[in-house]
Formats: structure tokens, C-alpha cells, sequence
């Protein structure tokens, strides 16, 4: 097959819940019993996978014309080796981005919607339409990305777990989590729920949820103000916050420091006091966990490394009005703030000057 480029695109896929329910049951004949026999609308399953099916196959045709294409299931991501050129999509759920984020260092990465209609997207601007588009751009340098601020869990025995969304620290079962919670120069002993550390990402997961539920208790015991978060804490914020779920008080452990902000000036340092099942893991990935018993101490901060997710442009940030050429087989969609930068080199003379 003739191809534009020879850059390498790795395209990240996932599984359905349909392909999980038949991998569990073996057929969609016994999948499809197990779900209406609950009540379910195993139609909804079909049609999940369907569409699933036909946005990976349209995605796989445009990205093999472009360039060399790997496809790669979620599940073998932790072990695969990107190389520094490399240019991911991911196609699939917010989570999926998540998920692959934290294994990249610096390539760049375009979320892809592959239902619309089903699910939000939060990190997922592109639709498969969009690929045509968004692909040579991004190869090109041209395409905007954001620096996503990732957060990192460090233990004193060498050991690292970064999380793009959130790290949480407990226990591995719902048993309480015994340790000594240190924020900057203040510390506590404390039995709890777990630690939530957030980043600006993960804003709209895990840490979205703690307040929804914490501004249900304000309303129902009559507190007027709502609890919010600083509205600068955005993707890039050079700062995470850490939340402490179900602090229990007692005559040995408090619940004072139960939230706050985590930055190089206001470290978070947590000591481990449980015998076992003390655990860390990240971004929901119960499996892909460190341990964290008694004797362990880990300190969360900001990790060195920044996922760059392609974006959107905005017709305010840069206009839409463009020129186009042709340049070593691939169309580049050449905005004005790139036409005013090029203008005084040469390249702007062999294009545009006669």
C-alpha cells in the first residue's frame, strides 16, 4: 500500500462490553441470555459494538494511507515501548486517554470519539471524520496541544506510580486505611476511606464527585455557600488537591486536614500503618498497584514528564480563513498566526512568492 508519510501512528484500541461479556461467556447467544435474563436491553450492546467496530475500521483505512499504523489493544499499552516520534490516537472512552497519557513521554496524542452520542468526551475533541484533518497537522507541528499537568506518587523504597486523572492511597479492600497524613509542616494521624489526589485533568472525575457529594450535605444541613475549587486549577496547573474520604475522629486519629492543595511548597507526605493490603494505584487502574504497608512512606508531587493532548483551535484563538499547499505529500492547513510567523523566511518565499 502506497503511503503519504512514513511517520508511525500507533492507534490505541479497546475492548467493548460486549467483547468482555463474550469473552466471559464464550458466544452472544449465552451473552445475550445472561443480560435479558436481569432485565437487561442486550440491543444497547449491539449497537454499542457496532458502532465501536465500524469507527476503528473507518480510522484504520484513512491511518494506513497516511502513515506506518500499529494497532494496539489497551490491555498490552503498560508493556509497549512508543518511540519519541511516535503519533498516537486513541479511540475509544475519556478513561482510555487516561490510561495511555501516563505511558507517553513526548508524543503527542489525539483523542478520538468513537460515539458521540453515547459518551461525553471530555478528552476526546475529534470525531473518525476529523482524522483527515487533524493527522497531518499534528504531524506537521502545526496542530495546538495542551501540557497535561500528571501527578506522581514516589515511596521511599525507590518505587514511582504517576496518574494523569488521580492517585488514590488506602486500602485494597473497604477496610479502613490507617497512616500519618503530612501537608507541609502539619501532620495527623488519620483512619480513613482513602486519599484522592487530583490534577487539573482530573477535575471532572474522581474530585468532581467528592464535592458533588459534599454540596448534597451542605444543602441538606442548610449551608448556603457551596465548597468549589479555585476556578485558575486547570489542566496545566502546576498544583493538584488531595481529598480525605470518610475521615473518622477518635481519641487516636483526627479529621483536620481533609483537603487541600499539593505543590513544591506544600508537599503532601503520607506514612503507611497498616499491616497489609495498603495499596496505591492510579486513574481507576485498581490492578496496576503499588504496595503500601506499614514501614512505607510515600510523597506526592508533581511528576517531570507532561501528556500533550492535540486540541481543538478555536475561531477566537487562531481564524479559520486559511491558505493551503502541498508540501512533501501532505496537505497542510496553514492558519494566519502560522502565515504571520512564516512570513520572513524563506519558506513563506517559496510558497506564496512567484
Amino acid at each position: 500500500m502506497k503511503r503519504l508519510t512514513d511517520t508511525k501512528i500507533v492507534l490505541i484500541t479497546q475492548k467493548t462490553r460486549l467483547e468482555n461479556l463474550i469473552a466471559r461467556y464464550n458466544t452472544v447467544g449465552q451473552a445475550q441470555f445472561y443480560i435479558e435474563h436481569h432485565g437487561g436491553d442486550f440491543e444497547d450492546y449491539l449497537i454499542e459494538d457496532r458502532t465501536y467496530r465500524n469507527a476503528v475500521r473507518d480510522a484504520v483505512a484513512y491511518l494506513e494511507s497516511y502513515g506506518r499504523l500499529q494497532v494496539l489493544d489497551r490491555e498490552f499499552v503498560p508493556g509497549f515501548l512508543f518511540g519519541e516520534k511516535d503519533l498516537v490516537v486513541v479511540i475509544g472512552r475519556d478513561g482510555l486517554v487516561a490510561n495511555t497519557l501516563k505511558y507517553l513521554t513526548t508524543q503527542k496524542l489525539i483523542g478520538v470519539n468513537p460515539d458521540p452520542a453515547r459518551w461525553d468526551g471530555v478528552m476526546l475533541p475529534f470525531t473518525v471524520s476529523n482524522l483527515e484533518k487533524i493527522v497531518p497537522e499534528t504531524d506537521s507541528g502545526i496542530r495546538r496541544v495542551r501540557n497535561i499537568t500528571i501527578a506522581q506518587a514516589t515511596l521511599n523504597d525507590g518505587q514511582t506510580l504517576i496518574g494523569v486523572n488521580d492517585i488514590f492511597i488506602g486500602q485494597r479492600t473497604h477496610a479502613s486505611a490507617r497512616y500519618t497524613l503530612t501537608a507541609g509542616s502539619d501532620s495527623e494521624e488519620q483512619s480513613s476511606s482513602g486519599i484522592i489526589v487530583s490534577t487539573g485533568l482530573g477535575a471532572t472525575g474522581w474530585l468532581k464527585s467528592v464535592l458533588a457529594g459534599a454540596s448534597g450535605i451542605d444543602r441538606y444541613c442548610g449551608v448556603r455557600e457551596q465548597p468549589r475549587i479555585d476556578s485558575s486549577f486547570t489542566w496545566e496547573s502546576d498544583y493538584l488537591y488531595y481529598t480525605v474520604r470518610e475521615p473518622y475522629p477518635s481519641k487516636s486519629t483526627g479529621a483536620r486536614l481533609v483537603f487541600g492543595k499539593v505543590s513544591k511548597n506544600n508537599p503532601l507526605k503520607i506514612s503507611s500503618q497498616m499491616a497489609y493490603n495498603g495499596v496505591i494505584f492510579s486513574d481507576g487502574m485498581e490492578q496496576d498497584f503499588i504496595e503500601f504497608n506499614s514501614g512505607a512512606t510515600a510523597e506526592i508531587g508533581i511528576c517531570h514528564n507532561t501528556g500533550n493532548l492535540v486540541i481543538l483551535i478555536t475561531k477566537r484563538r487562531l481564524p479559520v480563513l486559511t491558505s493551503h499547499f502541498l508540501h512533501d505529500n501532505i496537505i497542510l492547513n496553514i492558519t494566519h498566526e502560522v502565515i504571520f510567523r512564516a512570513r520572513r523566511t524563506q519558506l513563506f518565499k517559496k510558497l506564496f512568492v512567484k
